[in-house]
């Protein structure tokens, strides 16, 4: 017996957003405010910072792809911005 699987063409963008976070003992918290409030904006979420022995890095960087609508994206976005320390990079496919 045969299956057909129908596959979505997707018609959206792909949108990833960069956010490096310079001290993340200062800005972690009002980073991760942003990331709960928008989170069903949020398809997946990475989080690196180095880590060695006794030594963790005071900067990080976050790597999200986003999902729903370009509004909301945008929003995110826009407000990561406005947060001192934060540096937000954007790519689109």
């Amino acid at each position: 017996m045969s299956k057909t699987i129908n596959l979505k063409v997707m018609d959206e963008k792909l949108t990833i957003l960069g956010i490096k976070i310079e001290d993340r003992m200062k800005e972690a918290g009002e980073v991760q405010k942003l990331l709960s409030r928008y989170g069903c904006s949020i398809k997946t979420r990475l989080g690196l910072h180095e880590v060695a022995g006794d030594y963790c890095s005071t900067s990080g960087l976050i790597i999200l792809e986003l999902a729903g609508p370009a509004e909301d994206q945008r929003k995110l976005h826009d407000e990561l911005q406005k947060i001192q320390g934060v540096l937000v990079r954007k790519m689109e496919f």
